[in-house]
């Protein structure tokens, strides 16, 4: 009886210093603005509509597909016919190039492989759709196991409503768990915003797609410099 509460008290143990670290996608695992850009002047030019620098697309990304492809087409042609078209457009544009040019991060898939050994769990929340989040993960990192891949999905809002991180946490551990040993990485202030309304860990990455000074408007819990940094971390 000793023993078997001794192995039991071990188990609980390891259990509550199990780590999750959820992950961004989007300028944080990978560079993927030139596919973006790509993608999104391919149909704004269907339309004969103006273009942007990948620079300009920098400044649209964070909130889904849909509010950049608005930011995109700018007050002037931004109804919500022109908004249907230009998203099936990108769509179906973007459903096949989306690996074209995207590339992870220097450092990222070492430190994924490096978490991966050492039993932290990994996950992807993304305001990407699901259907291309799915993919880009699958092309791009085929030896990481990630517990979860969540990206845009029917009915569930997107970050910084704490929602996907949510069901994230409840995939990995279905039983219920404290909240000390999760912890939320991005390049923007919606990622440091969903970790809040989430209450967990929030870490912003300077590598991205932000600037610092707006990385540090939203106040995060830690501010990580490069993927080497946030492995000694975790």
């Amino acid at each position: 009886m000793f023993k078997f509460y001794t192995e039991k008290k071990k188990i609980e143990y390891f259990c509550r210093r199990m780590k999750l670290v959820i992950f961004d996608l989007d300028g944080t695992l990978l560079n993927t603005i030139a596919d973006l850009a790509a993608s999104a002047n391919f149909a704004l030019r269907q339309q004969r509509l103006p273009e942007h620098t990948e620079e300009e697309y920098k400044g649209f990304v964070g909130n889904g597909i849909e509010k950049l492809l608005e930011r995109a087409l700018g007050e002037s042609h931004c109804d919500a016919k022109t908004l249907k078209r230009t998203l099936a457009l990108f769509k179906s544009h973007y459903d096949a190039h989306c690996t074209d040019l995207t590339q992870a991060y220097p450092g990222i898939l070492e430190l994924l492989e490096e978490l991966q050994s050492s039993n932290v769990k990994l996950a992807v929340a993304s305001n990407k759709y699901q259907k291309a989040t799915s993919a880009i993960i699958d092309e791009l990192f085929p030896s990481i196991d990630f517990s979860a891949v969540h990206g845009n999905r029917d009915g569930v809002p997107r970050k910084p409503d704490p929602t996907i991180v949510d069901n994230i946490i409840h995939d990995v551990f279905p039983g219920g768990r404290s909240t000390h040993s999760i912890y939320c990485v991005g390049d923007s202030g919606t990622d440091i915003d969903t970790a809040a309304a989430a209450h967990i860990t929030s870490i912003a990455v300077t590598w991205g797609f932000r600037s610092i000074e707006e990385i540090q408007e939203h106040h995060p819990d830690h501010i990580i410099e490069t993927p080497e940094e946030l492995l000694k971390f975790l």
